[in-house]
């Protein structure tokens, strides 16, 4: 595996070593060594997957602590931009926010830590995405980032006016209004 750093502390990319020949392909999604050897110490307790068609914004979403999430994204079949936001207090990318296109072929992963929103936009047909979590999932310290706020400008790669987002999310505070706890560590 490749283990890319970003910009923003503790954000990395994984990119497996994939073995291809007549029959198809090989390889390690996840290496609890090769992961240690990158000084990545997490232990994941919860798998979610999830099936979206084109057009569908999931996000911006976190976990309050102490229920926060790391998490693992990979996906399954099809496309998606994935997109993160910088939520720790005291980080040097604190309110910025970074996106990747992830898919089932260049089969990339985004490494997540605590403290970042997440979320991601459907580009093919359909698309299913499996994620690992160091936590497991507590409906009460639920909080989320409006997906399309302004001062934010994330390019979500599709059509906003065709986007099919959740009640739930349309309703979600700016930026400016999201309160969290979250603070970096160095």
């Amino acid at each position: 595996m490749n283990i890319v750093k970003t910009d923003f502390p503790g954000l990395l990319i994984i990119e497996p070593k994939v073995f291809s020949d007549a029959r198809g392909y090989f390889f390690e999604s996840y290496n609890e060594k090769v992961m240690a050897d990158a000084d990545i110490q997490t232990i994941f307790r919860q798998d979610n997957q999830s099936f979206s068609k084109y057009g569908a914004i999931r996000g911006l979403h976190f976990q309050l602590n102490p229920y926060s999430q790391t998490k693992l994204i990979r996906v399954l079949e099809g496309v998606i931009y994935d997109v993160v936001l910088d939520l720790r207090k005291g980080s040097p990318a604190f309110g910025k926010w970074f996106g990747l296109e992830l898919s089932a072929e260049n089969k990339r992963q985004l490494y997540i830590p605590q403290g970042f929103a997440h979320g991601f936009s459907v580009l093919s047909e359909q698309t299913s995405i499996l994620y690992k979590c160091d936590n497991f999932y507590h409906p009460h310290s639920e909080g989320g980032v409006l997906y399309n706020d302004p001062t934010l400008g994330i390019d979500w790669k599709i059509d906003a006016a065709g986007a099919t987002v959740s009640d739930k999310d349309r309703v979600l505070p700016t930026f400016d209004r999201v309160e969290t706890n979250f603070v970096y560590q160095v």
